[in-house]
């Protein structure tokens, strides 16, 4: 299954979070804080700021969770990514 965006939306991977820390203690996946850096996955037509394979800093509390094939993706509206880390 494959999901191409539509309009301005982006189609993003998650970064997975470190679940252990540099002292050793392993951290529940409740207790992480949910990263705002992913791997564009997928852009929209209407997209031209950024491109796939690019990593991006998002807004906090935006896009739809997807889940596919064990891997988490979030759906972004263009206006919601904040900065492309380089």
């Amino acid at each position: 299954m494959t999901i191409k965006p539509l309009g301005e939306r982006v189609l993003v991977k998650m970064d997975k979070v470190e679940e252990k820390t540099a002292g050793g203690i392993f951290i529940p996946q409740t207790a992480q804080e949910k990263t705002q850096i992913a791997k564009v996955e997928a852009i929209g037509d209407d997209v031209k700021t950024i491109k796939v394979g690019q990593k991006i800093l998002h807004d906090k509390y935006a896009g739809t969770s997807v889940k596919m094939d064990n891997d988490e993706y979030l759906i972004l509206n263009i206006k919601d990514v904040l900065a492309i880390v380089g």
